[in-house]
């Protein structure tokens, strides 16, 4: 076996074999040829790639490795890392998008030979994008490209079906799926609002620019002629990496100039003499060492100085300074930021000199950390004898003011955050007020706001709408409570007779059914990135959607893999909550995409009736022998779930059943929902004087 060959975990061989983890582990103790480990730890060995596939095959377990899970098995077991693979691959498919003929050239040659000659047509390509080697972040590592020559050319056939961008985008977006605690990132659609807030820009700034997901927003919503994107992080390959995404994007001549630099922005900035257009960043939260005391006397804090525990102040001041006059600079901030009394002078000389213009509070689990409602600031620079804006424009979009501020269960769907964000938006930019909207926005008189907290949070300033609608809304509420009640009593089941001994049939296993075709099963994809094709606007099923029997409420999170849709019939499983749900998906629901954590079966009609599938599936002893336990948290084996041979009369029969106790169950969750409205409007109005309790 060759050196430095790639290797993949039992995690991985099980997605190239499409089996859960258990059966990698049943076939090492049972088979001896199986290829032992050549690397990992005891725990978690990896074994080499090549050896895998070839004992797979052996065995007829895999007929062919899809190209994109051959390359991305091939990135995540480089044996450089991850991080160094995906540079290699930048650097390459740059060379396919920039100069196709000239890789076709190269790579017609052995894999040494096209080591050999790479490095100096990768460092031409990179020059003519972002200039001299020692002025741009995106460079070669200082590693031996032989490893990476076969990743390489599977990466450079897969553009071929792809494109170069949504090449890297897949692998990119599959590598952040897979570390996910070792990045902050800012998903697709908090990113869009803040590019809508900034508005068109031709040179905009991310400081904190982790893997360019603002920059792109701005670009691919706002795209100017000789546009100039700059980015920097703390982190050289996220610099790097930030480049290349940016520039696999566009055209290599009348595109747009990424410039990208790696260093911490606030100490040591690597674009002082930048006027931008718009500022946007997702900064680092809760930083004590970020500079407090060698930065004391920098020029940039025009409106204070920032405590130790205000770096997110120091951050707004950052992009204030980088803005030409009338710029916008719109950054995601802690709710904290908000009304922290060490920041409350800084807070107090942003709104005498006009420089905050709006504080938008979003649902918890819009960006990470999930369990915090971020705000975002949208800031403008003043220019030189404008007069300060005399009022501060107040959003709030968790769902009703503090109350719905909790865990954002009561979120909206992120579209409908987007359009109220905009909505309260614009007329202000345009007009400096707007009309209130109770619990939603208010453009507030500065003046209000100069006291002794000057506390911006929208939840303490706007006023909630009227409890459950009012007393009329009310009354409302309670007549559909009480049909519902009804309704339930009505669809309550007869308890059927019990039988005499219990049945014993023969059983199968989802597994085996899905290898007979008797049904398929599907996953969603895994990868993230700009939504593309025309699905990029069908809603979400979420497995909050199945727990709860609501409507899909999810939104696109993007990504070139396309989506899996649902249709009427199938039977959604969560993977998730012990079993406890399963969903068969009606005509409503038809059409939206599966969603993350769910698994599809979608039965032969002819050989499996969904009700019957669905109904045995919840079984508690049916879970229990299927899930596996840890300390937090269960996983379901949607495989190993088991259900009886039964002929397909006897199955509808059963799913018969199976469906009217569903149509209790909806009613049952549709009464608590409408009671629980009714006692929380109920405590509402009676407490703030809008009902009396007569």
């Amino acid at each position: 076996m060759q050196d430095n060959a790639t290797e993949v975990t039992a995690a991985g061989i099980a997605r190239l074999a499409g089996v859960g983890r258990a059966a990698v582990s049943n076939w090492r103790r049972r088979h001896p040829d199986f290829p032992k480990p050549v690397g990992g730890t005891e725990t978690s060995p990896s074994f080499a790639l090549t050896d895998v596939e070839n004992w797979l095959r052996e065995q007829g377990k895999l007929a062919e490795v899809p190209l994109r899970e051959r390359v991305w098995q091939q990135l995540a077991g480089h044996p450089a890392g991850p991080g160094v693979a995906l540079l290699h691959t930048g650097c390459a498919l740059l060379l396919v998008h920039d100069r196709p003929t000239d890789w076709l050239e190269l790579a017609a040659v052995s894999d040494e030979h096209l080591a050999q000659r790479l490095p100096a047509a990768l460092d031409d390509v990179l020059t003519r994008r972002f200039g001299p080697r020692d002025e741009r972040a995106a460079r070669l590592p200082d590693t031996g490209l032989l490893p990476s020559v076969p990743l390489l050319r599977g990466a450079a056939e897969l553009a071929a079906e792809l494109g170069a961008r949504q090449t890297y985008e897949f692998l990119l977006g599959r590598h952040l799926d897979a570390n996910p605690r070792q990045y902050t990132l800012t998903p697709a659609g908090p990113a869009q609002l803040m590019a809508a807030l900034a508005g068109p820009a031709r040179t905009v700034l991310d400081p904190a620019c982790g893997t360019g997901a603002l920059l792109r927003a701005v670009r691919d919503l706002s795209p100017e002629p000789d546009q100039r994107l700059y980015g920097q992080d703390s982190a050289p390959d996220l610099a790097a990496l930030t480049a290349l995404r940016l520039a696999l994007g566009t055209p290599a001549a009348g595109g747009a100039t990424v410039c990208t630099a790696a260093g911490d922005t606030l100490r040591a900035d690597a674009f002082p003499d930048v006027r931008a257009d718009a500022v946007l960043a997702h900064p680092p939260f809760n930083e004590r060492n970020w500079g407090h005391d060698e930065l004391a006397y920098d020029a940039r804090w025009e409106y204070g100085f920032p405590a130790r525990t205000e770096s997110e102040l120091a951050w707004i001041q950052h992009a204030l300074a980088r803005l030409r006059d009338g710029g916008t600079a719109v950054l995601l901030m802690p709710p904290a930021a908000a009304s922290r009394r060490s920041g409350r002078r800084i807070r107090a000389d942003l709104l005498r000199r006009g420089a905050l213009r709006a504080v938008i509070a979003l649902p918890a689990g819009s960006v990470p950390p999930n369990n915090i409602p971020l705000h975002l600031w949208v800031l403008r620079r003043p220019g030189a004898g404008t007069p300060p804006a005399p009022e501060l424009l107040l959003v709030e979009t968790t769902g009703g003011g503090p109350a719905g501020s909790g865990d954002g269960r009561d979120k909206l769907p992120w579209e409908q955050v987007q359009q109220a964000v905009l909505d309260a938006w614009r007329p202000f930019d345009r007009d400096g007020t707007i009309e209130e909207l109770p619990g939603v926005a208010r453009s507030v008189p500065v003046i209000e706001l100069l006291d002794d907290e000057v506390d911006l949070a929208p939840a303490r300033r706007l006023p909630p709408p009227a409890a459950g609608g009012g007393a009329e809304e009310l009354a409302a509420v309670r007549t559909r409570l009480g049909d519902t009640l009804r309704l339930t009593a009505d669809r309550a089941p007869d308890t059927p007779p019990a039988a005499q001994s219990p049945a014993r049939w023969p059983q199968t296993t989802v597994g085996e059914l899905a290898r007979a075709g008797a049904l398929l099963l599907r996953t969603a994809p895994t990868s993230s990135g700009p939504a593309t094709g025309g699905s990029a606007r069908v809603p979400v099923l979420t497995d909050h959607d199945v727990l709860a029997g609501t409507a899909p409420s999810g939104s696109p999170q993007g990504g070139d893999e396309e989506p899996v849709l649902v249709e009427a019939g199938d039977v959604v499983v969560p993977l998730a909550g012990g079993g406890a749900i399963v969903r068969v998906v009606d005509e409503a629901t038809a059409g939206a995409a599966l969603g993350r954590g769910l698994t599809l079966l979608r039965p032969d009609r002819a050989a499996l009736d969904p009700w019957f599938l669905a109904g045995f599936l919840r079984g508690t002893a049916n879970n229990r022998q299927a899930s596996s336990f840890a300390s937090t948290a269960t996983r379901l084996d949607v495989r190993r779930l088991q259900l009886p041979r039964l002929p397909l009369a006897d199955q509808r029969r059963y799913g018969e059943r199976f469906r009217a106790l569903a149509g209790f169950e909806d009613a049952l969750r549709q009464a608590a929902r409408l009671g629980e409205q009714l006692v929380r409007g109920l405590h509402d109005g009676l407490t703030d004087g809008t009902l009396g309790p007569e």
